[in-house]
């Protein structure tokens, strides 16, 4: 079987990836699909007692789908500065290798089904802006994936998220769906962002995430169909 694999991105830094692509991972594993997860880059890593820095998107993730793996194993390059990934690279003299994410998403493929891969902060997100530009789009268009793209339920979200949908379709990429995290249904404004959102984009909210929520509210067929379109 080929590996199935999602991009998770997002209008900006802290809408909510990485509790998102837990939820996914969780969710899929728990429908009996045998799903990883990969982060090419990460930024703000903990350091631990021992030197060793601790990836806390990757243990997040890990801890909420249930995994017995080690976090630091899902992450290319890990970083302990919270700034943009081409700073914090450029900071230790690190060069970020499209070619390098490329063979470390092949290598996860080869253990898992499906692979939820997340990004960076926001879709522009830059890897590399010295003697080559990469950004984010580059980055999935060199794994070849199509995207979700998570957004905040709440004021403000029908600008970023339609700005979001616009550069990414700009950029060639194919955006399979769009997740309101932080979703209130007794909030009128909630529920109209949500239509708005779908109106102006021409792209589905595939989910609805209430705040702090433990599970991803989605069928099995619609989820499957998500990771395989």
């Amino acid at each position: 079987m080929t590996c199935k694999s999602i991009f998770v991105t997002a209008t900006g830094t802290d809408a909510g990836k990485t509790y998102i692509s837990g939820l996914l991972v969780k969710k899929l594993r728990a429908f009996g699909v045998n799903c990883g997860y990969y982060k090419p880059a990460l930024s703000g890593a903990i350091k631990q007692d021992d030197g060793k820095l601790l990836p806390g998107d990757c243990d997040f993730v890990v801890k909420t789908a249930g995994l017995e793996v080690e976090p630091a194993n899902w992450v290319t390059y890990c970083f302990e500065e919270a700034v943009s990934p081409h700073l914090a690279a450029k900071r230790q003299g690190v060069n970020i290798s499209v070619e390098k994410i490329q063979s470390d998403y092949k290598e996860h493929c080869k253990k898992y089904d499906y692979l939820v891969v997340e990004g960076a902060g926001g879709i522009t997100c830059p890897f590399n802006l010295d003697n080559q530009t990469l950004l984010l789009p580059d980055v999935i268009k060199a794994l070849g994936l199509g995207i979700i793209i998570v957004a905040d339920g709440g004021l403000g979200t029908i600008n970023s998220t339609f700005l979001t949908v616009e550069y990414a379709k700009s950029q060639g990429l194919c955006v399979r769906g769009i997740i309101l995290n932080n979703y209130d249904e007794t909030d009128f404004m909630h529920v109209d962002n949500r239509i708005q959102i779908e109106h102006l984009t021409g792209v589905k909210v595939v989910a609805l995430v209430k705040k702090g929520a433990k599970d991803l509210e989605i069928s099995q067929n619609d989820l499957m169909n998500l990771m395989e379109a």
